[in-house]
């Protein structure tokens, strides 16, 4: 009879463990996907704000095709890499964009008529408030996804984790250098420029993506 209690006692323990461990990890992957939901959010404002800033820049500089064309492939590469919800592909599509931005924002610098242009000056705030936000959500979700691995490797967990569908997640990695918006500073006119009428154009919707893979 003793032995049968013993064995009862263990069971329940066991039991009782494995429940804890289980949903110690549902509640670490839904951290880490509410976390990437923050970043995806943020992700699709950038997207949204760029087809806008390109077009006022273009209205001044409409001969810098070049590095309109390179902004507009390199936010179709970054959209096309948000659909996959893989944080090891957003994070250097993301790189792509950023440094693109900089290139659009060092030719802005050439023409000084912009800096009258209200929409150009309001897009390079809410532009620059989208990356101080999508930053505080990349180490949210670094955070949250550090921990959820690290349960993942822990034991008991690790032996639930494949068993019961829990992956390990990617970091989402960024070039902190590269997404600081730079500030345009009008030191004069360059020479012959003359300004051009601001053309308008509706910005193509961006695609949000799923959760990161390993949290489906």
């Amino acid at each position: 009879m003793v032995l049968v209690i013993i064995v009862v006692v263990v069971v329940v323990v066991l039991l009782g463990g494995g429940i804890l461990a289980y949903n110690g990890l549902v509640r670490r992957r839904n951290r880490v996907q509410e976390a990437w939901s923050e970043i995806d959010v943020e992700l699709k404002r950038r997207h949204d704000l760029i087809p806008n800033l390109v077009e006022t820049v273009k209205g001044y500089a409409s001969h810098e095709s070049a590095t309109f064309e390179a902004v507009t492939a390199a936010r179709a590469g970054a959209v096309s890499a948000g659909a996959t919800g893989d944080p090891a592909k957003v994070g250097p599509a993301e790189n792509v964009l950023s440094q693109t931005l900089r290139s659009l924002f060092a030719v802005s610098e050439n023409y000084p008529q912009l800096r009258a242009v209200e929409s150009f000056l309001q897009l390079q705030e809410q532009l620059t408030a989208t990356e101080d936000k999508l930053e505080y959500a990349r180490r949210f979700y670094n955070t949250s996804g550090r921990d959820y691995n690290i349960a993942l490797q822990s034991f008991p967990r690790n032996l639930l984790a494949s068993s019961f569908g829990f992956h390990a997640v990617a970091f989402f990695q960024t070039d902190e250098a590269e997404r600081q918006v730079p500030e345009v500073s009008f030191t004069g006119p360059p020479n012959g420029s003359t300004p051009n009428g601001p053309a308008s154009s509706a910005p193509p919707v961006a695609t949000g993506s799923g959760p990161p893979n390993g949290l489906t």
